[in-house]
């Protein structure tokens, strides 16, 4: 089942009844969902209320809870504990215990993955890439030159123009980058978090104040699918702000199809794929991390 996106952007008092999650505005009905289609709960006013009892049935069946700040932006997340998972503490041994080479080369696949989405992004524009897919094959254990900042440097420029700076303090497209990237990390957070594994446990960053890092870490692929999206809105309007209309296709990414391996799926049923596959590299069932391929 493709699991949904609930965005709530009004004043609101969200409760939980007979396992669905209902929404009220000025004391009237105005949604209601069940729980087990959800699967992140959007919260963007700061007149929003929510329940206990709701919180809890969400965490029950992995829904991602994300508090957005004044500007819109995804701060805090929600995540369960994976309590239902019966093998977790053999999971965690697993992720906890995986020796450093096998790490290293789980990065090495992570930032080839990722250079390759980033020239395919360039490509689909007809912007010059041939730089980007040289440096995808010069990638090493680890990732040990550094060859993701280096694809870093060349990319924004060679997308949004020779002026343009990534910073994720900036509004306008930085805004609009910010907020897709926030979305990606929070379906990819409920989907460690469904497959028994931690996030704070990463396979490159290892922020002892981030709580997401293996989040942060598979996410690293997939955030040119979010450029591609971010880029046809600065194509239609040049001083895009975050809106309604904005954060819609990016609410959206997660029910787009994708390939995994040779089967077609939605990309929000891709990530468990891609979870389990990950584990099976943690045990040494196998050595390659295979990521979705988005169908454009």
């Amino acid at each position: 089942m493709i699991k949904r996106i609930v965005e709530v952007s009004n004043p609101s008092y969200l409760h939980l009844k007979h396992k669905q999650l209902l929404i009220d505005q000025d004391h009237e009905l105005v949604a209601q969902i069940p729980i087990e289609d959800i699967g992140a709960l959007v919260l963007e006013h700061s007149a929003i209320s929510i329940t206990q009892p709701l919180i809890i049935e969400c965490q029950k069946h992995h829904v991602a809870i994300i508090f957005c700040d004044e500007k819109h932006l995804p701060y805090s997340t929600i995540l369960p504990i994976a309590e239902g998972n019966t093998l977790h503490q053999k999971i965690l041994k697993q992720q906890i215990n995986i020796s450093e080479p096998i790490r290293k080369r789980l990065w090495k696949q992570v930032i080839i993955q990722k250079i390759n989405n980033q020239a395919d992004t360039l490509k689909k524009f007809n912007k010059p890439h041939a730089r980007l897919d040289k440096l995808a094959t010069e990638v090493k254990s680890g990732d040990s030159t550094n060859c993701e900042g280096l694809a870093a440097q060349y990319y924004w420029k060679a997308l949004f123009g020779a002026n343009f700076i990534r910073d994720q303090n900036a509004d306008g497209i930085n805004a609009i980058l910010n907020y897709g990237y926030s979305i990606i990390r929070a379906m990819v957070a409920r989907n460690i978090c469904a497959a028994g594994l931690h996030p704070a446990i990463g396979l490159f960053h290892h922020n002892q104040y981030n709580a997401l890092c293996l989040a942060d870490d598979l996410m690293e692929p997939l955030r040119p699918w979010v450029d591609n999206i971010a880029y046809k809105l600065y194509q239609a309007n040049s001083n895009i702000t975050i809106t309604i209309e904005s954060k819609t296709p990016f609410l959206n990414l997660i029910s787009h199809n994708v390939r995994y391996e040779k089967k077609q799926m939605p990309m929000m049923v891709s990530m468990h794929y891609l979870m389990a596959n990950l584990k099976r590299n943690f045990t040494k069932e196998c050595s390659t991390l295979t990521y979705p391929i988005l169908q454009v």
